[in-house]
């Protein structure tokens, strides 16, 4: 499942993970460490809402 940020828009997609932040591609964000924030705006992780494929 995707996970869209409230604040930006951001779509954080597992398929793809965050490799800026390193984070692999196949990383649900589930397991996204707790620290990780938004890769645009820098909003974290429970300002995220899942989205339909």
């Amino acid at each position: 499942m995707k996970y869209r940020c409230t604040i930006c828009g951001y779509i954080y997609d597992p398929a793809v993970g965050d490799p800026d932040s390193e984070v692999p591609a196949g990383t649900p964000f589930e397991d996204l460490p707790e620290e990780w924030v938004c890769p645009v705006c820098g909003a974290s992780k429970d300002l995220f809402e899942p989205v339909e494929d």
